[in-house]
């Protein structure tokens, strides 16, 4: 059976890509892209090892930007975030999108970063590699 997603295929991530999946990603770099139908210069985020980039809304550039503490993106590479889907209102509409949030920290360490309220489903969470995008 085929999925509707493979027939919209995109340069960018979208939230079929996580596959119903929390990859934790570590960030590498922001480049500013012509995106969408207006050729509309955005802020684009990839992640280290991974070839399509997730165009950054406002949510997640200032979710990203407290995580990291500094809203200067040159200071955002290495940072590990958790990637998960959420529905969302957009244009009147109930849509699904992307979301960041504080990656569990590494060997059992301390977080310095409040973690968010719980999620409404457990989701496994995965290691970048287990994410095809």
């Amino acid at each position: 059976m085929a999925n509707i997603n493979d027939a919209f295929p995109s340069n960018y991530l979208k939230a079929s890509d996580l596959q119903g999946q929390r990859p934790v990603v570590t960030i590498d770099r922001v480049e500013f892209e012509p995106v969408g139908q207006k050729r509309e210069l955005k802020p684009v985020l990839y992640f280290v090892g991974k070839e399509k980039g997730m165009v950054l809304n406002k949510t997640n550039a200032k979710n990203i930007s407290n995580l990291v503490g500094s809203f200067e993106t040159d200071e955002w590479h290495g940072f590990r975030v958790m990637l998960y889907s959420a529905n969302v209102e957009f244009q009147g509409e109930t849509v699904e999108s992307i979301r960041v949030k504080a990656a569990p920290p590494v060997n059992g360490g301390v977080s310095t970063v409040v973690a968010p309220p719980p999620d409404p489903a457990p989701a496994k969470t995965l290691s970048a590699d287990d994410i095809p995008f």
